[in-house]
Parts: C-alpha cells; structure tokens; sequence
C-alpha cells in the first residue's frame, strides 16, 4: 500500500506521455524487425523444409506411379513372353512327334526292305539247294545207271529183262525223286 502525503497527489498509474509512446513505438519498431529478422531466419527455411518434404513426397508419388504402371508393362511383357514360350513349345513338341512318325516309317520301311533282302536271300539259298539236290539226284542216277549197266552186262540178258531192270530200279529210287 502507497501511503501518500499531503502535498502529493495522486497520480495515474498508466500516464500517457510522449515518452511511453516513443517507448511503446520503439518497441512495435523492434518486433517487427525481430519479426522480419525471424522470419527470415526461421520460417522461411521451415517453409524451404517445408516445401521441399512436399515436392520430395509428391516426386516420390510420381516415381511409385511410374513404377507400377512400367510393373504393370513388364507384367503384360512377362505374359505375353509366357504365352509365346507355350505357343513355342507347343510347336517343337508337334514337330517332334512328327520327326518321331517320320523315323517310325523309315524304320518300317528299312525293315520291311530288310526282310525283302532276307526272303530273297533265303528263295536263292532254297534254289542253290534245290539246284545241289538235283544235281546229287543226277550223280545217284547216273550212278544207278551203271549199276544196272553193271548188271546188265553181267547177267547178259535180253531187253525184256533189261526194261524189268530198270523198272525196279525206278521204283526203289522213288518216282518223286526221279521227276525233280
């Protein structure tokens, strides 16, 4: 508590006089310069930082965007590669097995000519023997012959018994050996 005395008055608390205004001037003069010096110094790199996080985000959107859309080319690629290998694939399997039937019928073929060579081969064995036989039927004939003619001689005899001779030995050799 202020306790006055009796020559004083009493005096405003809050004087308005030119010193407080030229105080109070100053001082709205000092915070704007510190406003500005601060603005400068402080916000205007926070609106940099700022700034330059949303372009940063918005490149990096931009970057995920193009990203899918060439995953989503290189997906379609990828398929259509897929596609074409089964197509591809297809088509050696197809040839393959129409190389496999080709080798199938030439191997038939060879064979069937190969059994041809052998049955030809066998027919001329068959004939070479048939001929060898004949040609031993002709020695056995021929060896016949002079034992008859051995006979004949010996024995002297007529032609009725020289055909009687010869008769028997006909039929002791076999008419079917006598015909080949």
């Amino acid at each position: 508590m202020i306790l006055l005395t009796e020559g004083q008055s009493m005096s405003r608390l809050f004087d308005l006089d030119w010193q407080l205004l030229a105080d109070a001037s100053l001082m709205i003069i000092a915070i704007f310069v510190l406003f500005l010096l601060m603005s400068f110094l402080l916000f205007n790199p926070a609106r940099k930082m700022l700034q330059g996080r949303r372009d940063k985000i918005r490149g990096e959107l931009e970057t995920a965007k193009r990203d899918m859309e060439t995953a989503g080319s290189l997906k379609e690629e990828y398929e259509t590669k897929l596609r074409e290998i089964d197509r591809e694939a297809e088509s050696i399997l197809s040839e393959a097995r129409k190389k496999a039937l080709g080798n199938e019928n030439q191997i038939i073929a060879e064979a069937r000519e190969e059994a041809a060579r052998i049955l030809a081969h066998a027919r001329k064995e068959a004939e070479l023997e048939k001929q060898k036989m004949s040609d031993d039927v002709k020695k056995e004939i021929i060896s016949v012959a002079a034992l008859v003619a051995g006979k004949v001689v010996a024995a002297s005899i007529d032609t009725t018994v020289q055909n009687q001779l010869i008769d028997e030995t006909l039929k002791e050799m076999g008419e079917k050996t006598w015909l080949n």
